[in-house]
């Protein structure tokens, strides 16, 4: 049986989200792309336990909305 190195099989994985945010941002927040992306990132930090999606998600969401919020403020 093969051995499999985590950190780079998520390096690898990360490599391949980031290739796919070609999605705008929209002017209303994130983009679902960004969010993915942000929740991949989480799910690595947690050390990729699985089954932790949907709060992995709702943290990249909120996250991501905060910091659009923040840039829009400073725009102004």
């Amino acid at each position: 049986m093969k051995s499999r190195n985590l950190t780079t099989d998520a390096q690898n994985m990360t490599r391949g989200v980031q290739q796919d945010v070609t999605e705008e941002r929209s002017s209303e927040g994130p983009s679902s792309t960004e969010i993915r992306q942000r929740a991949f990132e989480i799910h690595i930090e947690r050390g990729g336990i699985h089954g932790c999606d949907l709060d992995d998600w709702m943290q990249a969401e909120r996250e991501l909305q905060q910091a659009y919020k923040n840039e829009v403020k400073e725009q102004r």
